[in-house]
């Protein structure tokens, strides 16, 4: 006995490395060791040649680009009710090989169940419950759409009828909007990984504001892959509005509730993914006759505001009020030079009546009359004035004043009075 057929290997290393028969040996064991599982998939390619007594299918995640080959009996193929398809979800009792020949795993298949619509359709109802529970179908979340978006995209079917719904419907409301479409396949196994990197590039791309996916109807099976979590997660995450045209009126699919806008068909989508030019060109004539009938109203409102102004006195003879008030200043003056001219003759009164009673009491007024004022030198030679004889000597000098000068005299003799 070897030691490879005991188990026993030595460590590998570069010294002493394993032959391929070894380490496919050893593959195969642990393969085994997993037993016999349920298997979950698509079918995307059956092969039963007649005359064969083991069919080849490939099973598909509809969620991943990742498949795996089933080998079966062809008597299992043939005895499925309804005949199986490709595209069609089943369920798969295998048990894993590795084919030490070929290096390669497969499914080694004793039982394949078709899911029936039942079960599909509670599939739906969970992923749905999880879906809305996480959130993913608030209200909140979603987005409005662009009132004119610079770019639209569209991702549908090769030449199909949602195709030409959608484009004509928004060339007839708008002529210029700018649709760029990525056809991918809208049903079957490899709907789901297209149509996701049909939206990553859409999104990545600045010049779309608005991202369309749309279908015709169909049944349920065919309508399957706009349910599918992986799809519906990056809808959610998408940067871009997503609108959902799928199918009727009826179909519901989950991205429906997951997109930021539902729309019943495709027809419903180029409706309301662009305005109607006639209706905005109509709106836009209505708004600038608005414009215009609320201007010419401003301006007649300004220009009755401005006669209103210029009928008004202060405006209408601005000078008025100057001469209004020059009068008042030439009234104030001639009040004022009355006063001053009163109050100066008053004034020129009192002081000739003063004049007059100084005049009167003064020793002119009587000198006029004929009298004289006689004045001596005193001791200190300053003159008094000679009241009596007494004050004076013979040969004391005199100053005599009479009314149109003065005589001086000397003293010579006195004669008393009697």
């Amino acid at each position: 006995m070897t030691t490879e057929s005991t188990g026993n290997t030595p460590p590998t290393s570069a010294e002493n490395p394993w032959p391929v028969r070894t380490v496919a040996r050893k593959i195969a064991d642990w393969v085994h060791r997993l037993g016999v599982v349920w298997v979950e998939g698509q079918v995307t390619q059956i092969s039963a040649r007649p005359g064969t007594q083991t069919a080849f299918l490939t099973l598909r995640d509809p969620s991943a680009d990742v498949s795996m080959t089933v080998t079966c009996p062809v008597r299992l193929i043939r005895g499925i009710e309804p005949p199986l398809r490709e595209g069609a979800s089943v369920l798969v009792n295998a048990k894993p090989t590795f084919f030490l020949g070929r290096g390669t795993i497969s499914l080694r298949a004793s039982e394949i169940r078709a899911v029936g619509i039942g079960e599909l359709l509670a599939r739906i109802e969970r992923l749905r419950r999880l879906l809305d529970a996480e959130g993913l179908f608030a209200r909140e979340r979603k987005r409005r759409l662009p009132f004119l978006p610079k770019g639209i995209g569209l991702i549908t079917g090769r030449a199909s009828a949602a195709e030409h719904d959608v484009l004509a419907n928004a060339h007839n409301r708008w002529p210029a909007a700018p649709i760029q479409v990525i056809n991918t396949a809208v049903q079957g196994p490899t709907a789901v990984p297209q149509i996701r990197k049909a939206l990553s590039i859409l999104d990545a791309d600045p010049n779309i504001d608005v991202i369309v996916i749309a279908r015709g109807g169909g049944s349920v099976e065919d309508l399957l892959p706009f349910s599918d979590e992986a799809l519906c997660r990056a809808v959610a995450a998408a940067g871009t509005p997503v609108v959902s045209a799928i199918g009727h009126e009826p179909d519901t699919p989950l991205l429906d509730h997951v997109a930021d806008l539902r729309c019943s068909t495709p027809t419903d989508a180029g409706k309301r993914i662009v305005p109607d030019v006639k209706e905005e060109t109509a709106r836009v004539h209505q708004m600038r006759d608005r414009a215009r009938r609320a201007l010419h109203g401003w301006v007649d409102t300004q220009c009755r505001l401005l006669d209103q102004l210029r009928s008004r006195p202060v405006l209408a003879d601005p000078f008025a009020p100057v001469d209004r008030r020059a009068e008042d200043v030439e009234l104030h003056r001639e009040r004022g030079r009355r006063a001053m001219l009163n109050s100066l003759s008053h004034e020129q009164a009192a002081i000739a009546s003063a004049r007059a009673r100084l005049t009167a009491l003064g020793p002119a007024a009587t000198m006029s009359r004929g009298y004289t004022v006689v004045q001596y030198p005193d001791a200190a030679g300053n003159l008094q004035v000679l009241r009596s004889i007494s004050e004076v000597a013979e040969g004391t000098p005199l100053r005599v004043r009479v009314v149109d000068g003065a005589i001086h005299g000397t003293v010579t003799s006195t004669e008393p009075g009697e």
